[in-house]
């Protein structure tokens, strides 16, 4: 398949202690590791932090659609996602997500499966199904 966007980004440095920078500069940031993973943390970003924002936007937007493919008219939603790392039983890393959204306006049994609907057309969740742990919820 031929990709109808494709984004671009680089980095440099010492990894997660390092910078990244993409290919039209609009995301220009240097990276910490968190103090909760041994690094300094301190006011710079990190690669989950970056993974969240992604996913988050990436999210509501399906949300958004999942709703118009159901002729609803949702206001005031909001999407959070949180990115964890973990540890495995055989010491690798693995992330997991949490995704929490806010659908006022709706009864919880329209909002869930708006909900689901969403994990289905996701971008991001398709391209994480299988691969991590995904928690769903309604706030």
């Amino acid at each position: 398949m031929e990709a109808i966007y494709t984004a671009s980004a680089t980095a440099t440095g010492d990894g997660r202690n390092g910078h990244v920078r993409s290919a039209d500069g609009v995301l220009d940031l240097d990276l910490a590791v968190p103090k909760e993973m041994g690094g300094p943390g301190g006011h710079l970003t990190n690669p989950e932090e970056l993974f969240a924002a992604g996913y988050a936007a990436c999210f509501h937007s399906a949300l958004k659609a999942a709703a118009r493919l159901a002729k609803i008219e949702l206001t005031d939603t909001a999407i959070t996602i949180d990115v964890g790392v973990v540890r495995t039983e055989d010491k690798r890393f693995k992330l997991q997500a949490a995704i929490e959204a806010e659908i006022p306006g709706v009864d919880e049994a329209t909002a869930r499966g708006l909900l689901d609907t969403a994990h289905q057309l996701c971008p991001y969740s398709n391209a994480t199904r299988g691969n991590i742990d995904v928690r769903l919820t309604l706030a």
